[in-house]
């Protein structure tokens, strides 16, 4: 498999559905209905729309009766978030200071109640807790826009707090056989799905969660990056098809208006899985590669990276370790402390 440029990367070919929905706000044609009596989107002293804590809280407890809020506020949440993740790289970096803790959340695949159910555990984001929802939020379960829709109002709220990475089903295909693409097309329009796929492209592909003072205790056999930290490389897939890829690559690819296609650096970083045995070998689902521990090794030692952070697959435990320690599977719907102790 080849990475050249952007290799059999789909890109959308038509205006961007934020500009879009932008222009349908301005000419009036998405206000919110008089008769709603839901929770409040508040605005600012602008008149524009923003976010609180409060409004989440009561967003999440009136869908828990099964009710939705209007296309207009979706729309808000939305392109609120977009307007962080357009501004970060690809691959995004984490400092986690003193005081602070990251947890990593595996696939929520549209499960509502698992998803706030995993929230009790972690605590929302705040100012010393930061959350990472790992990919696949949408798609198989029922109550997918509701979680995608908690998930982008955690990130407009609190945006160096919040952060979601892309995932194998943020993607226009899998929306289209999985369930999203009729779900949200039901609930909130054709307009309204648009938004997301597109919003979907602009996620970040991973997260680089980095210490910001050495270790304390033994290090013996631990790879640090060059300033001495541990950091640790979350992505929803895995690692490539070829040696010698950099954090820096990552960084920069192209990925907004872009589906990830079946072959090329935002396709395995989507798709990929570990294997037990050396080396590279074919991938059980058609698309991607498996990866052994030699080649976590290799990458990690080569990136100075502490070991790498995947969801993707189911573990029954809800999680488990392998490749000698260097790669941690996060199962679906389940949560994981990263461990940046000093």
């Amino acid at each position: 498999m080849g990475f050249s440029g952007l290799q059999a990367i789909e890109m959308e070919e038509e205006k961007s559905a934020v500009l879009r929905c932008y222009e349908i706000i301005t000419e009036g044609g998405c206000d919110v209905d008089k008769g709603y009596t839901g929770p409040v989107l508040p605005t600012g002293e602008d008149g524009k729309f923003t976010i609180t804590i409060d409004f989440i809280r009561n967003m999440i407890a009136y869908f828990k009766e099964g009710k939705s809020i209007p296309r207009r506020y979706v729309w808000e949440i939305v392109l609120g978030a977009h307007s962080y993740f357009e501004k970060e790289e690809s691959m995004v970096t984490l400092d986690v200071e003193d005081g602070m803790t990251v947890d990593v959340i595996g696939d929520v695949h549209g499960q509502l109640y698992d998803y706030l159910h995993l929230l009790s555990l972690t605590g929302e984001p705040s100012e010393k807790h930061c959350l990472l929802m790992n990919g696949d939020l949408v798609d198989r379960g029922s109550w997918s826009v509701e979680v995608i829709l908690i998930a982008l109002a955690f990130k407009w709220l609190y945006p160096k707090r919040m952060y979601i990475n892309r995932g194998n089903h943020e993607a226009k295909e899998m929306n289209r056989t999985y369930g999203f693409e009729g779900e949200a097309k039901h609930k909130f329009g054709e307009q309204t799905y648009k938004l997301f796929a597109h919003v979907f492209t602009a996620m970040p592909l991973a997260t680089l969660i980095s210490a910001t003072q050495p270790p304390s205790g033994p290090t013996k056999d631990v790879i640090l990056s060059p300033e001495g930290k541990k950091r640790y490389f979350v992505v929803h897939g895995g690692l490539f098809s070829k040696d010698g890829v950099t954090l820096d690559e990552i960084r920069k690819i192209q990925r907004i208006g872009h589906q990830p296609g079946q072959e090329g650096l935002m396709c395995v970083l989507l798709w990929t899985d570990p294997q037990e045995l050396p080396g590279r070998g074919p991938s059980k689902r058609g698309v991607g590669i498996a990866f052994g521990p030699d080649v976590t090794k290799r990458w990690c030692e080569l990136n100075g990276v502490t070991g790498v952070i995947r969801s993707h697959e189911v573990r029954q435990d809800g999680y488990s370790v392998e490749h000698g320690g260097l790669c941690t599977t996060v199962s679906k719907r389940h949560c994981r402390r990263a461990g940046l102790e000093h």
